[in-house]
C-alpha cells in the first residue's frame, strides 16, 4: 500500500510540475518562433518596398536574425530546461536516499531516512561556505590589500545584479575559482594565487561572471544539498556493508532477499547517487557558463580562460579534499579531462565550444 501512494503520489507530481514546465517552456519557443517568422515577413515588407523605390536588391542580413533567434532560443527555453532538468534530478537524489531507507528498515527506514536528510540539508544550509572554506584552506582577503581584485568582483557582481560578495584567496600555484554561500546576501567568491598569474583582466572577469552566475542562479546551496544528501545516501551504505558482514538486519528473518538487499544498498546505491550528484554539477556548470556569458557580454574571454584552466589545472593539481571538488570552475584534481558518469564537469570542449557560439556584447 505504501508503495502504491508513493508511486500514485509521484505520477501526480510528475503530471502537475514536470510535464506542466514542459508545456510552458515549448510555448515559450513557440513564442520566439512565431516572433521571427513575423519579423521575417515585415522585413520582406521593407525589402520589397526599397526595391520599388530604387531598384537594386539589399543584401539581406540573415546571419542576424538567426543568431536573434538563437539568442532567444537560448535564454527563454534551454536555461529553464536546465532547472527542469536539476529539479528532477534532485528528486531522483531524495528518492534514493528514501528508497535506502525503505530497503534497511521499512516504513521506520523511509522515517530515519528522511530525518537524517532533513537535519544534513539543514547543516548545508547554514555552514556548506564555511566548511568549504575551510576544506580549501582559503583566507579573507580587504580591498586595501587587493584592490585590483576586489574591483574585478565588484564590477562583475554589478553587471549580475547581485551584492557584493566577500572575497577569499588560496595559496596554490594550481589556478582555480570557486564560489559558496547559501545566498547572493550570504556569498563568498574564492581565487587562487596561480589564476592571477597566467589569465589577463578579461579572462579573470569572465571567471568571476561564472562564479556569481553559481550564486545568483543558487547554485552554491543546490550542490551543497545534494552533496549532503549522496553523504547520508553513503552513510547508510556503511552501516549495510557492516550489516551485511555480520549476517543482515534482522538475524535470519529475510534470508537471502535480506542479504542481497542489504549488498543492493551497501554498493549499488552510492554508486547511482555518485551519478545523479555529478550530472546534477555537469548541468550547473553549462548553466553558469551560459549566464556569466550574458552577463559580462564576453563569452570569449571565459572561453579563453577555460582553455588555460584546463591545461593548467591538469599540469599543476590541486591537493584538494574530492568532496569539494565540484565547487571550483575547472576539476582540481588530477585526471580533470576525463568525462564520464562519475565527472562532475562537463567535457571542456563542449564547454568552450558552447561559449564561442555566443555571440559577444549582446
Amino acid at each position: 500500500t505504501i508503495y502504491i501512494f508513493f508511486t500514485l503520489f509521484f505520477l501526480i507530481f510528475l503530471y502537475y510540475f514536470v510535464l506542466k514546465k514542459i508545456l510552458f517552456l515549448w510555448g515559450k519557443a513557440r513564442q520566439i518562433l512565431d516572433g521571427k517568422l513575423i519579423q521575417i515577413i515585415q522585413d520582406a515588407i521593407i525589402l520589397t518596398r526599397r526595391v520599388s523605390a530604387s531598384g537594386s536588391l539589399p543584401q539581406p542580413n540573415i546571419g542576424s536574425l538567426i543568431r536573434q533567434i538563437l539568442k532567444g532560443f537560448i535564454y527563454e527555453v534551454l536555461l529553464p530546461m536546465n532547472t527542469l532538468k536539476t529539479f528532477f534530478l534532485m528528486m531522483v537524489m531524495s528518492a534514493l536516499l528514501l528508497l535506502v531507507g525503505a530497503m534497511l528498515g521499512g516504513i521506520g527506514g523511509i522515517i530515519i531516512a528522511f530525518i537524517i536528510a532533513i537535519a544534513m540539508n539543514f547543516g548545508a544550509y547554514w555552514f556548506s561556505d564555511r566548511i568549504a572554506l575551510k576544506m580549501t584552506h582559503a583566507s579573507q582577503v580587504t580591498e586595501a590589500a587587493d584592490p585590483e581584485l576586489y574591483s574585478i568582483v565588484r564590477e562583475q557582481a554589478e553587471k549580475a545584479g547581485l551584492p557584493m560578495p566577500n572575497v577569499f584567496e588560496i595559496e596554490s600555484e594550481s589556478p582555480n575559482a570557486f564560489a559558496t554561500g547559501r545566498n547572493p546576501e550570504h556569498a563568498t567568491v574564492a581565487v587562487t594565487t596561480g589564476i592571477r598569474r597566467i589569465l589577463n583582466r578579461q579572462e579573470l572577469g569572465g571567471v568571476l561572471a561564472h562564479e556569481m552566475a553559481h550564486v545568483g542562479n543558487r547554485d552554491t546551496l543546490i550542490m551543497a544539498m545534494v552533496a549532503t544528501i549522496a553523504g547520508a545516501i553513503s552513510m547508510l551504505a556503511m552501516f549495510a556493508q557492516i550489516s551485511a558482514m555480520f549476517g543482515g538486519m534482522g538475524g535470519r528473518r529475510g534470508g537471502g532477499g535480506n542479504i542481497i538487499g542489504l549488498l543492493l544498498v551497501a554498493f549499488v546505491m552510492p554508486l547511482a547517487a555518485g551519478v545523479v550528484r555529478a550530472a546534477i554539477s555537469r548541468t550547473r556548470e553549462y548553466q553558469a557558463d551560459a549566464t556569466g556569458a550574458h552577463t559580462s557580454g564576453d563569452p570569449l574571454a571565459l572561453a579563453s580562460a577555460l582553455q588555460k584552466l584546463e591545461l593548467a589545472s591538469q599540469a599543476k593539481p590541486m591537493k584538494v579534499a574530492e568532496g569539494a571538488s565540484h565547487l571550483f570552475i575547472v576539476n582540481p584534481l588530477s585526471g580533470a579531462g576525463m568525462a564520464n558518469l562519475f565527472s562532475t564537469h562537463p567535457p571542456m570542449a563542449e564547454r568552450i565550444k558552447r561559449l564561442q557560439d555566443i555571440r559577444p556584447n549582446f
